[in-house]
């Protein structure tokens, strides 16, 4: 079986979807209590509800389930912000993770994968292929990103130090059903308001949207695919994969597609571009596991209109 800790949230749900479409049982870790969605397995995915901060019931899993690997997507980070006293909380955040490699030894794990952000690129200059071997920026612009690249260099010294296999996952802009609106890029709430009918509320990025900015965009059930091919890869090359598409998608591109869909949708952008053209570049991630992305722009775009009309809420 495999744990997922964090596998009953977005990207978590799709990569447990993953794993079960691949023959794997899986064990969905989750700190508050939740439904299994209705597009998993329920008999094939077991649910425990732990805190990774607390080791013993943690470990105490692992005495009744026959833990194989573990993927690891809830948020070894202080979040949100400003919530608990900062050293008590980067102490309980960083000790998360520590539980989960040292759960992962005791039951004698295969593999151990680690969410990693597009996030650790920010500050890295020029555009075109982000590759997993380019020096980064020690400092980042956000908490999620610097305490991903901590504890990407924590998974590097640790896998050394104890022979573990330990995998890291710089996920890219991920999007699609199950998914939040999200501060960092717009083409979610462009297609909520499109299944809504509405006009696009995009007051909540953090920066305003231009027609051309553009981001590696990966659907969801790509995304989940990939993980789940690292995760169940009979042996891979390195310690660090970008999970993406492979490409730049702009805003234009996404709004675009939404009219194939929705003819009449009401989207209009301000020409221009606030940054450089980035995307990751999946060769490594491709010749390790054979990953191909299923879904481009139009099929992305088609689908999660179709699951929001459906009835879903996100």
């Amino acid at each position: 079986m495999i744990l997922v800790t964090g596998g009953l949230g977005f990207i978590g749900s799709h990569t447990v979807r993953a794993l079960q479409d691949m023959g794997e049982d899986c064990v969905l870790v989750q700190r508050r209590e939740a439904e299994v969605p209705a597009f998993l397995d329920a008999a094939r995915a077991a649910v425990e509800r732990a805190d990774i901060t607390d080791l013993p019931s943690l470990l105490d899993i692992g005495t009744r389930r026959k833990i194989t690997g573990i993927v690891h997507l809830a948020g070894s980070m202080p979040w949100p912000p400003g919530s608990d006293e900062p050293i008590d909380a980067t102490r309980r955040a960083l000790g998360g993770l520590f539980n989960i490699l040292e759960a992962a030894r005791s039951w004698g794990v295969a593999r151990v994968g680690v969410a990693s952000t597009i996030g650790v690129y920010s500050g890295v200059a020029g555009e075109g292929a982000l590759h997993e071997d380019m020096p980064l920026p020690m400092t980042s612009p956000h908490l999620i990103p610097a305490f991903k690249k901590i504890g990407e260099l924590l998974n590097d010294h640790l896998a050394g130090a104890t022979g573990m296999d330990i995998v890291n996952y710089r996920i890219s802009a991920t999007w699609g059903p199950r998914g939040h609106v999200d501060p960092f890029f717009a083409a979610p709430e462009l297609v909520h308001a499109a299944a809504r009918g509405t006009e696009p509320d995009l007051s909540h990025l953090r920066a305003p949207a231009h027609a051309e900015d553009s981001i590696d965009l990966c659907y969801v059930k790509d995304t989940g695919r990939a993980i789940a091919l690292l995760q169940l890869g009979d042996r891979l090359g390195h310690r660090t994969y970008n999970v993406a598409s492979g490409r730049a998608t702009s805003n234009a591109e996404v709004a675009a597609a939404i009219r194939t869909v929705v003819p009449d949708a009401r989207i209009e952008l301000p020409a221009g571009e606030a940054g450089p053209r980035n995307h990751l570049d999946i060769t490594r991630l491709q010749q390790d596991t054979g990953y191909r992305p299923a879904y481009d722009t139009e099929r992305a775009v088609a689908d999660y209109i179709a699951w929001l009309r459906a009835g879903n809420e996100r």
